[in-house]
């Protein structure tokens, strides 16, 4: 005799790991493309020192003052070039044959934190690590030398007059693994709740750490030294939107779109050290 075996499905979904999107410590929005797809911004030069002649002009010069200088105001442009879209459509009765796990609200959610917030990260980072101002050679980077490593860029970014409150270290979890290896370092990892949920897991050497997928970064990615005033990061439009029964479909049309993109300010590179591996 066959008994055919009862199955039951559950409405348990079982959903991908993902993390959260960490761009708005690293980042900055202080210009808005409202109304506008374009936004230029001034890059104003300075004019140079000279001694005063206090007992007159020197030869060749009409002012006690040196000589007379112009300043060039040329313009960085930054259009937004990412304008991104999805769609899918959930059958109402697939809605309810699933034990309602397709759910167009829950669907939704589920885009925006699995596609949509990964592929912002990926694209942010990658235009801060081709655009970084200081980019040393290539390392193979060790337990032993990443301290050092890491106080270079501390360093390099000093040099070139970085405020020093709020840059970041961003690391990969390889390169987080070794930083723990190494017994030069101390990570100040007794840290506000705060600023743990806003995805900061420790501190050292005055940089605020941060633990970035690998996925999301470019390939040979070692770590990198931000400071957030370097990269404008805006997000013009992110309009998601759940249909129920329209024209030609009986359920639930998803639909999203997001404008967004990703500038390094020319004047501000330098508040990005990239160290690649090899």
């Amino acid at each position: 005799m066959l008994i055919e075996l009862a199955t039951q499905y559950l409405s348990y979904v079982d959903e991908m790991f993902t993390t959260e999107s960490k761009i708005s410590l690293l980042t900055n929005n202080d210009f808005s493309w409202d109304g506008a797809a374009t936004v230029k911004v001034y890059r104003i030069t300075t004019a140079g020192m000279h001694d005063y002649g206090r007992r007159g002009p020197e030869v060749g010069n009409w002012s006690r003052y040196g000589p007379l200088q112009s300043l060039d105001a040329t313009t960085q442009s930054m259009t937004l070039r990412r304008d991104r879209s999805f769609s899918f459509v959930i059958d109402r009765l697939d809605a309810d044959e699933t034990k309602r796990a397709l759910q167009a609200s829950t669907a939704l959610a589920r885009q925006v934190r699995e596609v949509v917030l990964p592929e912002v990260d990926a694209w942010t980072y990658a235009q801060m690590s081709e655009h970084a101002g200081i980019k040393p050679a290539a390392a193979a980077l060790t337990p032993d030398n990443i301290f050092d490593e890491i106080v270079k860029g501390s360093n390099a970014l000093d040099n070139a007059e970085v405020p020093e409150v709020g840059r970041c270290l961003m690391v990969t979890p390889d390169t987080y693994m070794m930083m723990k290896k190494n017994n030069s370092i101390i990570m100040e990892t007794n840290i506000a709740q705060d600023m743990r949920l806003r995805g900061i897991i420790a501190m050292i050497d005055g940089l605020n750490v941060i633990r970035i997928p690998a996925n999301r970064l470019p390939d040979s990615f070692g770590f990198m030294i931000a400071h957030p005033v370097a990269t404008v990061a805006p997000t013009k439009l992110a309009s998601y939107r759940i249909h129920e029964n329209p024209p030609g479909i009986n359920g639930s049309l998803v639909e999203g779109r997001i404008n967004y993109d990703a500038f390094v300010l020319e004047n501000k590179a330098d508040a990005l050290y990239l160290q690649a591996t090899v």
